[in-house]
């Protein structure tokens, strides 16, 4: 699928369940770009009856090192990241096979923080979100949606600190609110492509509670 926007134009994976709609679902990669990891959560959201969206905020470019992932990251221009997220965002609202006009975002690490903001930025389409080992600003905590964040115990990535201040602030402002720590993981516990942090264990007791967060507040 291919999102517009301002003369951009990027890749988007689009997975749509077998029954041809479901509640919209937007999936923001990590640092390593939008690689099988993230289209095969779109994927599994299909599959649990979701329409599912992730966007490509790299051109292309897919990062299998960290030092990529930097240059990549450090590269990707943020305004530019912003409006493909937009323009994903009212495209799936839009789309056929999405039901209602809200939708949840799903953000991994570098994700996380864009699904922060997009909740923010158009809080009358963002009714839940979902971070994994991701934070956002704080003063972006002002939204109408619902959070479920799923966060590593020995995570050098997520200051632990600055993770409870974003509960905080999000409660403080209404926003119901779970945060979970998985002990005995690190960051990208959820991605099967990083062998050095996976955890299998983790990675599925964080995909049931996911899938019960959204089938609660999308259905």
């Amino acid at each position: 699928m291919k999102l517009k926007t301002n003369n951009i134009e990027a890749d988007a994976h689009l997975a749509v369940p077998v029954s041809g709609h479901g509640p919209g679902v937007l999936v923001l990669h990590p640092w390593w770009g939008l690689n099988e990891d993230i289209k095969n959560v779109a994927d599994r959201l299909a599959e649990a009856g979701f329409v599912a969206l992730a966007p490509d905020l790299y051109d292309g470019r897919i990062a299998t090192t960290i030092p990529e992932a930097e240059e990549y990251s450090g590269i990707m221009d943020q305004d530019t990241a912003q409006d493909i997220i937009r323009a994903a965002t009212e495209q799936l609202v839009a789309h056929d096979a999405c039901q209602g006009s809200q939708i949840g975002v799903i953000g991994f690490s570098l994700g996380g923080m864009y699904g922060v903001w997009i909740a923010h930025a158009q809080p009358e389409q963002v009714a839940a979100v979902v971070l994994f080992y991701g934070a956002g600003m704080l003063e972006e905590t002002n939204t109408q949606a619902s959070y479920l964040g799923h966060f590593a115990a020995n995570d050098p990535y997520e200051d632990a600190d600055y993770v409870a201040q974003l509960e905080q602030s999000l409660r403080e402002n209404g926003r119901p609110t779970t945060f979970h720590i998985y002990p005995n993981t690190g960051h990208w516990f959820f991605e099967p492509s990083r062998p050095d942090a996976y955890d299998e264990a983790a990675s599925q007791l964080a995909w049931e509670r996911t899938l019960a967060f959204l089938n609660e507040t999308l259905r």
